[in-house]
């Protein structure tokens, strides 16, 4: 898995209008060679906060870019990681934020559930509270593809690196939805510092612009390699981009500093 690409979209609240741009970039980015592809959070759909997304949301096996998406990796012969989809779930009103990895034949290699819920409240009234309305996951996630191992999160959770410390991933997947505000602060740093602590790559798929009502996204998809290094910027403009990885980099740069081996273990005075 050498060459990798990355979906960044706008999607609005009617997953069946959001559909035909997306297939229709991973279709480009699988032109270019792109053997993985990974779509942001909320693929098939985002809201405003102020409106119910109970009202949109199927349960998995309705959702219509799943099933387009698995014919379109049976069809291209590639990987496609769904960043995350917002799913109803039979028996309960609270949702799933899921992020799918589907493999060259359509299966369903991955599921994972994002855990960290984005419940704050930012300057001049802007707030979210994600646990309103979403089911939080409990397991952490890592696949296996093509002999790398792949870490699993969703946007929030980025601000929690205990997580990909325990992940350990040789390539750290990254879809989110991050706001305008949070993104122009803290998106390059806390992106870079993921990439630097673990020595791995981290390809990190994002929404981008104006949504529904009031929400709105601050793009720059990145693609980062182990020491930190920004190999790819998509900007703010919807889109594909695709980046070739250098794999040797992981044990080289993991070798020149070897914090991933070398924690010590420690009492508090």
């Amino acid at each position: 898995m050498k060459k990798v690409g990355l979906i960044q979209l706008s999607v609005g609240p009617n997953p069946a209008e959001n559909i035909g741009q997306t297939l229709s970039y991973m279709s480009k980015a699988a032109d270019e060679g792109a053997q993985f592809i990974l779509t942001p959070e909320g693929s098939n759909f985002l809201t405003d906060e102020g409106r119910s997304p109970q009202n949109i949301a199927v349960v998995q096996d309705e959702d219509i870019l799943l099933k387009a998406t698995r014919t379109f990796c049976r069809e291209r012969s590639v990987w496609v990681c769904l960043g995350s989809l917002i799913l109803a779930q039979e028996g309960t009103e609270k949702l799933l934020n899921r992020q799918i990895l589907l493999d060259p034949q359509g299966q369903i290699a991955a599921i994972y559930d994002k855990i960290h819920l984005f419940d704050v409240r930012l300057d001049g009234g802007e707030g979210y509270q994600e646990s309103r309305r979403y089911a939080r996951g409990h397991w952490a996630k890592t696949s296996q593809v093509a002999g790398l191992r792949i870490g699993h999160a969703i946007c929030y959770d980025l601000r929690f690196p205990g997580l990909f410390r325990g992940l350990k991933a040789d390539i750290q997947l990254l879809p989110a939805a991050f706001t305008q505000t949070t993104g122009a602060a803290h998106w390059h740093t806390l992106l870079r510092a993921r990439a630097i602590e673990n020595g791995c790559f981290v390809l990190a798929a994002a929404q981008t612009g104006r949504h529904d009502g009031n929400r709105r996204t601050y793009g720059h998809s990145l693609i980062l390699d182990p020491w930190g290094e920004v190999l790819l910027d998509m900007g703010t403009a919807p889109g594909v981009g695709v980046q070739t990885l250098d794999l040797t980099q992981i044990s080289r740069r993991r070798a020149q500093i070897p914090a991933m081996t070398a924690d010590q273990a420690f009492d508090w005075a």
